[in-house]
C-alpha cells in the first residue's frame, strides 16, 4: 500500500476484485473466526477492522471497508483509514472552535480598526488561532505517522 504525501488525514483507497461481494464478505467472516490479531466487525456490506484494545494507543487507526457489488463476478472494495470516531469527533470539535474564535476575533479586529481604536489584542488573538490551527493539523499528521505501522497491518489483512 502506498500512502502518498498529499495533505490527507484520512487516506482512502479503492480495489476492484474479480470475486463477488458475497465471497469477499465470507472471506472476512472466515478471517474473523480464524485469527485474533485484528478485530473484525461486519455489518451488511461494511467491514470494520480494528486493532485489539491492548495494542491501541490514542492515534490507533481503524479501517472501514465497504464492499460494493459491480456484478455477479466482481466487486469494488472502498476503504477509509481513520482514527477512532471519538478521537476524530474531538479533533473536528477543536477545529470548529478554533475557526469560530478566529472569525469572532476577526470581527472584533475589524470593529476596532473601523472605530479607530487599538486592534492589537484581537489581531494577536487571530494570529494565535492560526497557530493553534496549524498545531492541530501538525498533530494530526504526526498521529497518522505514529499509526502508520498499524495502518499497514490492517491493510495487509
Amino acid at each position: 500500500m502506498k500512502i502518498s504525501n498529499e495533505i490527507v488525514l484520512r487516506p482512502r483507497f479503492s480495489l476492484s476484485l474479480n470475486k463477488s461481494s458475497k465471497q469477499v464478505l465470507e472471506a472476512f467472516e472466515s478471517a474473523k473466526n480464524n485469527q485474533d490479531t485484528i478485530r473484525i466487525n461486519i455489518l451488511d456490506v461494511h467491514v470494520f477492522l480494528k486493532i485489539p484494545t491492548v495494542q491501541q494507543h490514542f492515534w490507533t487507526p481503524q479501517l472501514h471497508l465497504e464492499v460494493l457489488e459491480n456484478n455477479l463476478t466482481s466487486c469494488t472494495v472502498k476503504g477509509v483509514f481513520g482514527p477512532n470516531p471519538k478521537v476524530w469527533t474531538l479533533f473536528m470539535f477543536f477545529h470548529f472552535v478554533t475557526a469560530s474564535l478566529f472569525l469572532g476575533f476577526g470581527v472584533w479586529t475589524y470593529s476596532n480598526w473601523f472605530l479607530d481604536t487599538s486592534f492589537t489584542t484581537p489581531l494577536l488573538l487571530m494570529i494565535l488561532m492560526i497557530i493553534v490551527w496549524i498545531s492541530l493539523y501538525v498533530g494530526g499528521r504526526l498521529g497518522k505517522q505514529k499509526g502508520l505501522k498499524q495502518m499497514h497491518q490492517l491493510y495487509d489483512l
